[in-house]
């Protein structure tokens, strides 16, 4: 038997097994199955895919994944000019912030939605699960390859989803899961760090900003090619494919509909005793589940604040000498030589930097609740060089703003007077 041949007989088998077993409905509506999908003259005839309640689910997810993956690369990438422009444009980092929350809200209340409309139907309506993977699957990706690299002649036949949009549809329940645990742990650093280790926060900012990147790349290189290059998909904005789409991606299916095997008769008493079972369900499921959304976002206030950056103002430099400083009342603190890390930098710091920067969470490798840990520093350096206050990290930190645990300027200047003074510790 030649290839040609084998691929021939193949295709067959799964046209009879399509028309045996794989009776379709219309997958992503909550019409009734009777309802006709072939619309106008044989030739120009359009078969419905997708109802009215599924295309705004569609475009509403589009909508916050766009604008998540719009607002979150640009934290990323923040010291390019371009991010920075787009930033200051949107009204600052922390704007940006509060639009990247507001849209992940409305991606998990629509992972709600989605949840409870596929319930409905799984069990209301009892739809096939079309969008579970299989060993057909499988068949057809290996066929699509030999068929890409020139071993077969015709590119596998599939029915209602293919092996490509079934990848993709997981793909995207996998990143969602993964941006939402890694999304609640940098919502909540000081939280989750009461019961993880620091570094689970780096490592979540790692994965959350790496699977976002990907995500990006997988809608433009896969999504938007299958969709609007290779062939311009309408589905989406009318609900319907035509006959020569449909024969081109959806070949069995289309042989089902027109076959009549995709009509199957209603059971409107079966269908109304499973409703009364499944919306109470439903609604319970919904509401815990916005509780939970509700939690996620006023769990705590974010320890990642920004503040304003510190303003740079020219020094006053007076023309005549400096006259000599007059005695201190005894009842004035003491000298700024006198202050020690025993003596009060120290509770500063304890304040202030203790609960990120500790023995145990220690992020960036950094222990400020101790005067060797300060002096020691962490994976960018010395956290204080006495004497230096240029190349002490802290104040380099410290002096450009916006950090978790900003000091006030005049802490700011009492620490840079200590370092000045070779940073006593007692």
């Amino acid at each position: 038997m030649t290839e040609e041949q084998g691929n021939t007989q193949e295709m067959e088998t799964l046209d009879m097994e399509a028309q045996e077993v794989d009776i379709q409905g219309t997958e992503g509506d909550q019409e009734k199955t009777t309802q006709p999908q072939i619309e106008g003259e044989p030739g120009d005839a359009k078969f419905k895919r997708f109802g009215l309640l599924h295309r705004i689910e569609h475009w509403v997810f589009m909508a916050s994944f766009s604008v998540l993956g719009f607002t979150g690369l640009i934290q990323k990438f923040a010291a390019s000019p371009i991010s920075q422009a787009l930033i200051e444009t949107m009204g600052g980092v922390e704007t940006v912030r509060i639009i990247h929350r507001i849209s992940a809200t409305v991606m998990m209340i629509v992972v709600i939605y989605h949840i409870g409309a596929l319930g409905y139907r799984l069990y209301v309506t009892r739809k096939r699960m079309t969008m579970l993977p299989g060993v057909r699957d499988i068949r057809a990706a290996v066929n699509a390859v030999k068929y890409y690299f020139g071993f077969n002649k015709k590119a596998p036949q599939q029915g209602r989803y293919s092996f490509e949009e079934k990848a993709e549809y997981w793909a995207v329940v996998w990143g969602t899961v993964v941006m939402v645990l890694t999304g609640f742990m940098l919502w909540n650093p000081i939280a989750t760090t009461r019961f993880l280790p620091g570094e689970f926060i780096p490592a979540a900012k790692a994965a959350h900003s790496a699977e976002a990147l990907l995500a990006v790349l997988a809608i433009f290189l896969w999504h938007f090619y299958h969709v609007l290059v290779k062939t311009f998909n309408r589905s989406m904005f009318t609900g319907y494919l035509n006959e020569e789409q449909m024969r081109d991606e959806h070949p069995l299916e289309l042989a089902d509909i027109k076959a009549g095997l995709d009509q199957r008769p209603p059971d409107p008493k079966g269908e109304a005793r499973r409703k009364r079972v499944f919306w109470p369900v439903y609604g319970v499921f919904a509401a815990l589940m916005l509780a939970f959304v509700y939690w996620f976002v006023t769990f705590e206030e974010t320890a990642l604040a920004v503040h304003p950056p510190a303003t740079t103002v020219e020094a006053y430099v007076p023309l005549t000498p400096t006259p000599l400083p007059t005695p201190r009342p005894t009842s004035t603190p003491a000298p700024v030589e006198a202050i020690t890390w025993d003596d009060g930098i120290g509770g500063m710091f304890e304040s202030k930097c203790s609960s990120c920067h500790n023995s145990s969470a220690g992020m960036g490798g950094l222990d400020l609740t101790s005067y060797q840990g300060v002096l020691g520093g962490g994976n960018s350096g010395p956290g204080i060089a006495p004497g230096d206050p240029e190349a002490s990290r802290v104040l380099i930190v410290q002096g450009a703003g916006g950090h978790s645990g900003q000091f006030t300027p005049d802490e700011v200047d009492l620490i840079r007077q200590w370092v000045e003074a070779g940073a006593p510790e007692n």
